[in-house]
């Protein structure tokens, strides 16, 4: 590799920092601060590693190649994941523009400019080969900066509805890539394509067994996961709390209810949780793997990375869109998944003990229904998204 750089006068010391600077692709990551963002993030991190490391594109030139990550964003759910995939973490002010009147909107405008001034020092420092933005109001300032460095962008779109960050974001990125097929006629057709939404590898390949150990499950009755995303669901945390006895007759539960509202349910629940309630404020990637493959049933929000991990493990649903969600993106992304034949849809307004309970009973009554929903889900899926994504970043990487 040296071989092609002019020695004459370039002391050996600095040909040595050349060959290491090249050896490695620096890579940004940007989104929002929930689950949603990140996980997919870290999906799309781990097939890079895999793609340089077999030197799949030849990148970068030479032998020895590494990859090195940098997230740039505001605080997230799940920070600790990324330290354990050895990304640095680089935290940034983000002003959330609400599409409702708040108070907020008025002191988040101040931290545009912060955040933007932020990102373009951390950027400066790092200098990736491109970025790879999540959407979420965190990732405007980043992809700004990058635009202004010349750095390329991809972005990727998780829900039906795009949000207004990644409609903005579109305009300074060089790909799009998308989750859901009615999102594409908000962005431009020759660089946009349809990928589908990240999901890492190592939900694959849990087993009932493994989840008895990590849950302490009996496996006498069938198995139901309620998850309500990485924030929890006080709608379905409220609803499974009042159907509890109804549904422990039946059934196990495995319950995330969010960090937040755990200690809240401990107080309304004094003293040890009911047999076979199985509650959890969060659940790391073993526990999320053990829950899916022990569920015989998913009850969910509709929010896209909830929606892909259902599809990628072929498991029937319920889900419950998010009341008010920006641009009502929860209901296309569940109407959407739906008409797959792969969930049935509970509106929130609409979700009371009685149907709750009706709706998960008349489901497990009926196994042949629950086996083909699993097949929908499956065939909606997009298992290779994340290497898809990958492959895109490496594409218009800047050498």
């Amino acid at each position: 590799m040296l071989k092609s750089i002019p020695r004459n006068g370039i002391p050996k010391f600095y040909i040595l920092i050349f060959q290491f600077l090249i050896n490695i692709m620096r890579i940004a990551l940007t989104g929002g601060g929930t689950g949603g963002h990140l996980f997919p993030i870290i999906a799309v991190a781990r097939e890079l590693k895999n793609l340089v490391q077999q030197n799949v594109f030849q990148i970068p030139p030479g032998e020895g190649a590494t990859i090195e990550f940098m997230f740039i964003g505001p605080p997230t759910i799940g920070k600790e994941a990324l330290a354990e995939e050895g990304i640095s973490h680089k935290t940034i002010m983000a002003g959330k523009l609400r599409r409702y009147p708040s108070a907020q909107n008025i002191f988040d405008i101040f931290k545009i400019p912060l955040g933007f001034l932020q990102a373009l020092w951390h950027l400066f420092f790092f200098m990736p080969n491109v970025v790879f933005s999540k959407g979420g109001y965190g990732s405007v300032p980043v992809v700004l900066a990058a635009w202004l460095y010349r750095v390329p962008v991809i972005i990727h779109e998780s829900d039906a509805v795009p949000g207004l960050a990644n409609k903005f974001c579109a305009k300074f990125s060089k790909r799009v890539a998308i989750s859901f097929n009615e999102a594409a006629k908000y962005f431009k057709e020759g660089k946009t394509a349809l990928t589908g939404n990240p999901v890492r590898a190592a939900l694959f390949g849990g087993s009932r067994e493994e989840a008895k150990k990590i849950f302490g499950l009996s496996g006498a009755k069938p198995v139901l996961f309620i998850f309500g995303g990485s924030q929890g669901s006080q709608a379905l945390n409220d609803v499974t709390f009042e159907s509890l006895p109804a549904l422990l007759a039946r059934l196990e539960i495995i319950h995330q209810c969010g960090t937040e509202n755990y200690e809240m349910i401990k107080q309304l629940m004094p003293g040890n949780f009911p047999e076979n309630y199985h509650l959890l404020p969060f659940l790391n990637e073993e526990q999320v793997r053990a829950a899916y493959a022990a569920a015989d049933l998913v009850v969910s929000r509709a929010g896209a990375s909830n929606i892909a991990e259902i599809a990628a493990l072929a498991k029937p649903s319920i889900l419950v869109p998010l009341l008010n969600a920006a641009a009502d993106h929860q209901n296309k992304n569940a109407s959407e998944f739906a008409h797959f034949g792969a969930a049935i849809v509970l509106e929130q307004m609409n979700l009371t003990p009685h149907l709750f309970q009706n709706q998960i009973f008349s489901l497990l009554d009926n196994p042949s229904l629950l086996k083909k929903m699993g097949e929908n889900a499956k065939k909606f899926s997009q298992p290779d998204a994340a290497q898809k994504i990958a492959q895109e970043v490496l594409n218009i990487a800047k050498w």
